[in-house]
């Protein structure tokens, strides 16, 4: 055929003519494949009809498929996703606002619920302990924002004001005729109708804030390799601070701030045989109290108990841990607790956990210790992340606060520890701990926020700079141009 026609003829005839060519010698290549001569042709021929290549030998075992992941690899990749997810900038600022104001919304809905039949008991409308409730969180919530607004150098300028202002009310309750007696406990300033101060509440916050800028000017200055500068005046501080509160009886705040000053002074990096005599120090003067104190004593003696013993001495405990196993999975119904019909002392402040559990079950209370896991956990990260030493003893005495006191009231509501009278954080009723609790809440937000990454993410939300830096400025094209 001429070449002009060759190269008129249509491309199917042309693919037809060569895969004859390739059939016609294929004997050959099998008869000797090792001839120079029958080889050459065939390389010709492979070159000209563009044939593929043979496929790689299949290993045994071994599909020739896309390759498969491992085993795991869902669990690993959701593992991954998670981990991915927990590192970005603002996860620990979202974690902290969201189960602060959960814990409270959640509060206020169990307040309401474990506090009519008490307020009927009383002669007030069945509101009357949620309304108050309800001030103090919207009160609160104003000092959140505050405090989540206000610049660190603020916050450490405000430690001092704070802490002589709290240790003027503290000595004004031990006056006779100005301190208030709730319960036994000398610790509270009357401020005119339905409303009381519990000042040494506001001495944790106290605390936390002093104690921190006292650290971070004491490393600054490196002064915290001396024993006595890491002790002096911290340590004398805080004990002025809990005798004030042993004063008045309440063993359960000084509990709390005793855990506070444990935690600055764990990361201040107190050494292990500093650490140790303060802590043996600060049993013994527990241990007097408790040995001393028949009310104290028989608190100590109710850990387990499941009987009310003699004289009903365990009847709070007891009726708690019958409220948690009346519960169930998923509890009696929200407003249908028996335990709340006078059988449960102090349902709404104290024992508002046992309540949950009968109302909600299982289920709630698991809520309500997740909810908790994750705003300590954050308070956590937000203190092991940042290079500001101020930043890491605040947050560290806050999450150390938060958690500390929550473990106590749960454990003294599962017959796992004594009954100490301290509120679960953010949920049970009483206005004088929620607003320090509340502001401290604040400090992590303003804390989260005060990491540069944080910074960054958060101006990339504001809606002028985020059209300003994702808009892409794209060509018009042809309107046939794909």
């Amino acid at each position: 055929m001429p070449a002009e026609e060759s190269s008129a003829a249509p491309r199917g005839d042309r693919s037809r003519a060569t895969a004859a060519i390739s059939r016609a010698l294929t004997p050959p290549l099998l008869a000797g494949a090792g001839s120079p001569a029958l080889l050459g042709p065939a390389l010709r021929v492979r070159s000209v009809t563009g044939s593929r290549r043979p496929p790689a030998p299949r290993s045994k075992g071994r599909s020739t498929g896309s390759p498969r992941s491992p085993r795991g690899g869902g669990v690993r990749r959701m593992y991954e996703q998670a981990r991915r997810t927990w590192d970005r900038p603002l996860t620990a600022y979202y974690v902290i606002l969201g189960a602060s104001l959960l814990i409270t919304v959640l509060g206020l809905v169990m307040v309401y619920s474990a506090s009519m039949i008490k307020a009927l008991e009383l002669d007030k409308p069945s509101t009357y302990f949620f309304r108050k409730q309800f001030l103090a969180a919207v009160i609160g919530a104003g000092l959140m924002a505050l405090a989540a607004r206000m610049p660190v150098k603020l916050h450490r300028a405000s430690a001092y004001p704070l802490l002589m202002g709290t240790v003027f009310l503290m000595v004004l309750v031990q006056v006779p005729g100005i301190g208030v007696s709730v319960n036994g406990n000398q610790n509270w300033l009357y401020l005119g109708g339905p409303f009381q101060l519990q000042p040494s509440e506001f001495g944790k916050l106290a605390l936390v804030l002093w104690g921190a800028d006292l650290l971070a000017r004491k490393q600054d200055k490196r002064l915290l390799t001396q024993w006595k500068h890491m002790l002096v005046p911290l340590v004398p501080v805080a004990f002025m601070l809990l005798g004030l509160i042993m004063l008045g009886g309440d063993m359960g705040t000084a509990i709390i701030l005793t855990a506070i000053l444990f935690g600055l002074l764990w990361l201040a990096g107190a050494p292990t045989r500093l650490f140790a005599g303060v802590l043996a120090f600060a049993g013994a003067i527990a241990f007097v109290l408790i040995k001393t104190s028949p009310n104290r004593m028989s608190r100590l003696a109710c850990i387990g108990a499941s009987e009310p013993g003699p004289g009903d001495s365990c009847w709070q405990a007891v009726h708690g841990i019958y409220a948690l196993a009346s519960g169930g999975w998923f509890g009696s119904g929200l407003g249908a607790s028996v335990e709340k019909w006078g059988q449960l002392p102090e349902p709404h402040t104290d024992f508002i956990f046992a309540i949950t559990g009968e109302e909600l079950g299982l289920a709630g209370t698991l809520s309500v210790l997740a909810l908790f896991a994750a705003l300590g956990y954050a308070g956590i990260r937000v203190a092991g992340r940042t290079e500001d030493p101020f930043v890491r003893y605040a947050a560290g005495g806050v999450t150390t606060w938060i958690m500390v006191q929550a473990v106590i009231n749960i454990g003294a509501v599962l017959g796992l520890l004594p009954i100490a009278g301290v509120p679960l954080p953010l949920f049970s009723y009483g206005g004088s701990a929620l607003l320090p609790t509340m502001f401290a809440v604040g400090l992590l937000i303003a804390f989260a926020r005060e990491d540069p990454a944080a910074k960054a993410a958060l101006a990339m939300r504001r809606p002028g700079v985020r059209w300003k830096t994702m808009r892409r400025r794209v060509k018009k094209r042809p309107s046939g141009e794909r």
